[in-house]
């Protein structure tokens, strides 16, 4: 397979790069982050000029018809840099979903509205009792006259305080673990009866849970067929998955870059710590990892919008586990070898750990794949 990008992806990777380490430094990230907006308006408007926002959409909703590639590049950037921009949450479920399963009209209005930074959105989809069973979906929708009545709880939707629309999964037939029955609608976040609650993860960013209780809402808000939606959902939180291993190689990157600077800048019997053969050793095992990391995560961005399901599956099921085992192998190492300061507000590795952890319990972790790649072997 080949790795190398074309100019266009080098253009993209190095602009948008050079553009987070001008404007997104470590203390920049944090006053954000206190700020608790869940984003900056400034930032968001730049990534929209930059076409990030409209990359996967194609070119008459205002974007670029990006490939899993252009994605996975600038995960992998947003990932060194530790953006908290509602990017994974707005552009690629809602937009990745409204793509995929909406009608003419619904792409016409939606997606250029997400690709010029107006459409702030989230995906409520989570449940408590789901655990990683992306098919367990027991809020309901039940028609009414010529609309549907919502009701039900939603878990740790990403960016759902900050959404300005939901794209919400209910079931409209069948059991909560029903493979089938599942249907999507937007739903305006200030609609009667939606009651959120906003809060920070431990990585920075923000969720939220959020209440239907019994949110009227128009035929019009049903995207794609009626209780047809599981496939869809599936096939996008496959790319989502993939998008997320990216962004976790460029968080893991970053680390193995702040540790080897602070092995060759600590000094411990008048030499840096970096010249004792045994830690040399411990960067050659995070530096294996890395890159088997890396390879896992290309061949996933690859193929996470192919159109053999099983093949996508196993795909990023693979760089699921792998990058999750290589994300707690380095973020030790990381932490242990920088010694106490390593877990420290002011330091950016324990950031970059947390954020490693949320990323490995999102959309399923290490055993929920391993688990599916060994059922689809």
């Amino acid at each position: 397979m080949d790795f190398s990008f074309s100019e266009e992806q080098q253009l993209l990777k190095d602009s948008l790069q050079r553009y987070l380490e001008r404007e997104y430094s470590f203390e920049a990230r944090r006053k954000r982050i206190k700020a608790g907006t869940g984003l900056s308006a400034e930032v968001w408007r730049a990534l929209a000029d930059m076409g990030v926002l409209g990359l996967p959409f194609a070119a008459e909703y205002g974007g670029f018809a990006g490939s899993g590639v252009d994605s996975m590049l600038v995960m992998e950037a947003f990932g060194r840099s530790l953006v908290v921009e509602p990017y994974l949450a707005t552009v690629l479920l809602c937009g990745g979903l409204i793509d995929q399963a909406g009608s003419s009209t619904q792409k016409a209005y939606w997606l250029p509205r997400i690709a010029a930074g107006n459409a702030i959105m989230a995906f409520a989809h989570g449940e408590t009792d789901a655990r990683h069973d992306w098919c367990y979906v027991s809020t309901r929708a039940e028609r009414k006259g010529s609309g549907f009545v919502l009701r039900g709880r939603k878990a740790v939707v990403l960016h759902g305080g900050q959404a300005q629309h939901l794209l919400v999964s209910a079931r409209s037939e069948g059991e909560p673990s029903s493979a089938t029955g599942v249907s999507l609608f937007i739903v305006d976040a200030g609609s009667a009866g939606v009651q959120r609650r906003d809060y920070a993860t431990i990585d920075g960013l923000r969720a939220a849970e959020i209440d239907f209780a019994n949110v009227e809402i128009d035929a019009t808000a049903l995207v794609g067929e009626y209780a047809g939606a599981a496939s869809t959902i599936d096939s996008v939180l496959d790319r989502a998955n993939a998008a997320l291993c990216a962004e976790a190689l460029g968080a893991l990157g970053a680390l193995y870059d702040l540790t080897l600077a602070y092995l060759k800048t600590r000094q411990q019997f008048g030499v840096p710590i970096g010249t004792f053969q045994v830690l040399q050793h411990r960067m050659v095992d995070v530096l294996i990892h890395l890159e088997q990391a890396r390879s896992l995560a290309y061949h996933a961005a690859f193929y996470a919008h192919a159109s053999d399901t099983a093949l996508r599956r196993r795909a990023v099921s693979a760089a699921k586990v792998q990058v999750g085992d290589a994300a707690r192998f380095i973020s030790q190492q990381a932490i242990q070898l920088h010694g106490g300061i390593g877990m420290t507000e002011e330091l950016s590795v324990g950031h970059y750990v947390k954020r490693l952890t949320m990323i490995n319990a999102t959309f399923g972790n290490i055993d929920t794949h391993l688990e599916r790649f060994a059922a689809l072997a």
